[in-house]
């Protein structure tokens, strides 16, 4: 048996993938984003708030590092009279916003609150202060 398992360890072996390389830590983006923003794009960053993959308090670490200056204070924002998140916008044009509820893939675990989100990113729209239907 152990012959045969060292039988795979071949001694000369090249590897011919780019993943090869591959780390588990990817560089920033931040540096991207900021760029992103200096040129005036409008970016939301959004995750669900129980993803314990990337947690927000992760990405909330990350933007404080980039200095930018709050435009509204961390707040609900609600969809069909129910809290579906909460939001914090800056005034380079950047949102950070969670989904309530959901886990790492956002929109497989609250489908309603997703599309809200990318429906009033789309038409340049806050997410809403006060319950609506």
């Amino acid at each position: 048996m152990f012959k045969g398992l060292f039988m795979l360890m071949l001694p000369n072996f090249l590897i011919l993938t780019p993943l090869a390389d591959w780390i588990d830590a990817p560089d920033s983006v931040l540096p991207i984003i900021q760029e992103l923003l200096e040129a005036q794009y409008r970016i939301w960053i959004y995750s669900g708030d129980t993803d314990g993959r990337i947690p927000i308090t992760s990405t909330r670490y990350s933007i404080k590092k980039m200095g930018l200056r709050v435009e509204e204070e961390w707040r609900a924002w609600f969809l069909r009279h129910q809290v579906a998140g909460w939001v914090e916008t800056y005034q380079e044009g950047l949102t950070l916003a969670t989904i309530r509820g959901a886990g790492h893939q956002a929109p497989v675990f609250a489908p309603q609150q997703s599309l809200a989100l990318l429906v009033y990113f789309l038409a340049g729209n806050r997410l809403p202060v006060t319950p609506k239907i």
